[in-house]
């Protein structure tokens, strides 16, 4: 009876896992790895902490308010007089200080603010980074799925041709190496099948756990109109990275923070000027010769200075600390300027590399097509052989593979030179999308 019982629900899992899955964009599934990806979750975190801890910077130029109470109890005894008589008080004390000068709170609270563009220049980083590898793992899958299709096209064509070889065969019209050379490719291809079947299993693995869902990416529409780069010269692309790259923010915000650090060991020598003021009331009670109750409230204002004379040599040495580091911090927005630089070069040229190759790959499939066809006209009227129609379908289907590899390598290599300057946003994969199919 219980099996029956869940014979409703079985069916109905099953009818859902029968379901093709919908075919997702690549924007669709960038959305779903923003919530779902680890990495860029772990970002967002830090963002959030290290905004966060620059506003504690702040505390420095605020005024502290603290309470404080006491209760005491007091017993006194003596055998001169027989006394014996317990008494106590309460106090209560409110205290406030103001920083009035204090130059190393001022460099802090700076150093504070900067704290709050590191944490942008991170985050669009890490938003980058996610970009690319949704995107890489997205056109991999499609590469692979390519390959397959390839390949399976290529096992079809190769399964006829060893169809006609043994028919040949069999009425006197072709030899034996015939059907051994297509049965030879034949099982060639079966191998390359199977691993073409895994290398996907393995790439939509890798796209499933970037999106956390079973993604299926929707194909490049065909023909395609790649993407051409604008500006076409690799100047501009550098110069603009020099100012909005990440990486080379982060660097030019760590030298600004480390001239405050700088700032900051310079006032160690300088004095401090604090206003203070407290109230506080305070409550004894006895009823003794010793006491009497009584309550008692103070009031006070004034001003606290301080000058260091001399720490052991701590403050100089402190500065010389920070005056190296300061220099090291310059030496490291430097040598990010020159990587981004060579970054955003060595993309630039890749994506040029990339479209010439489209284009000639474009150019050898029609002639690989062309070949084929004149290949088997020739093997039926006799002047070809059958190892020259399997050759020809090989570099066909291999050129076709190598096409669509190449149209996705564009497209990505667009990507990463948008992250490699700097200039990588979500907009551009939205512009990508449009080039899929509907």
């Amino acid at each position: 009876m219980k099996t029956l019982r869940l014979l409703p629900i079985t069916l109905a899992i099953t009818t859902l896992l029968a379901l093709p899955v919908q075919a997702q964009s690549l924007v669709e599934l960038y959305q779903s790895a923003k919530v779902y990806d680890a990495s860029y979750q772990s970002a967002k975190s830090q963002f959030d902490a290290t905004v966060a801890k620059g506003e504690q910077a702040k505390a420095g130029l605020l005024p502290s308010v603290n309470l404080s109470s006491t209760v005491n109890r007091t017993k006194v005894t003596s055998d001169y007089d027989s006394y014996d008589h317990p008494y106590g008080n309460q106090g209560v004390a409110l205290t406030a200080t103001q920083p009035l000068y204090r130059p190393a709170n001022v460099a802090a609270a700076e150093q504070g603010k900067k704290q709050a563009v590191l944490a942008q220049a991170q985050l669009d980083a890490a938003d980058q980074d996610l970009i690319v590898r949704v995107s890489q793992a997205y056109f991999d899958v499609l590469a692979a799925q390519d390959t397959l299709t390839f390949v399976m096209a290529q096992k079809s064509a190769v399964s006829e041709q060893l169809a006609s070889a043994k028919r040949n065969f069999e009425v006197g019209t072709a030899t034996i190496t015939d059907t051994r050379e297509a049965q030879a490719k034949s099982d060639l291809v079966l191998a390359q099948e199977i691993a073409a079947d895994n290398d996907l299993r393995v790439k939509k693995l890798a796209l499933d756990q970037v999106t956390g869902q079973s993604a299926a990416p929707k194909p490049l529409h065909l023909p395609a109109a790649l993407p051409t780069i604008l500006p076409a010269e690799v100047n501009p692309w550098v110069t603009e990275s020099a100012d909005i790259h990440p990486s080379v923010r982060q660097a030019r915000v760590a030298l600004e923070v480390a001239e405050l650090e700088t700032q900051k060991a310079q006032a160690g020598n300088k004095p401090t000027l604090d206003l203070t003021g407290s109230y506080g009331v305070t409550h004894n009670d006895g009823s003794s010769s010793l006491t009497r109750d009584y309550r008692t409230n103070a009031a006070t204002i004034g001003l606290s200075f301080n000058l260091p004379l001399f720490a052991g040599y701590a403050i100089q040495n402190r500065l010389k600390e920070t005056v190296a580091l300061e220099e090291k911090s310059r030496s490291d927005l430097e040598a990010a300027l020159r990587n981004v630089a060579q970054s955003t070069r060595t993309a630039f040229f890749g994506v040029q590399s990339g479209l010439g190759q489209v284009k000639a790959y474009e150019a050898a499939e029609a002639s690989s097509q062309s070949a084929l066809d004149a290949t088997k006209l020739g093997y039926q009227v006799g002047v070809r052989i059958n190892i020259d129609v399997l050759n020809a379908q090989t570099t066909l289907y291999d050129t076709k593979a190598k096409l669509a590899k190449a149209r996705y390598d564009v497209l990505m290599g667009n990507l990463k030179l948008r992250q490699a300057n700097g200039s990588l946003k979500e907009e551009d994969i939205s512009a990508i999308n449009a080039l899929l199919d509907k």
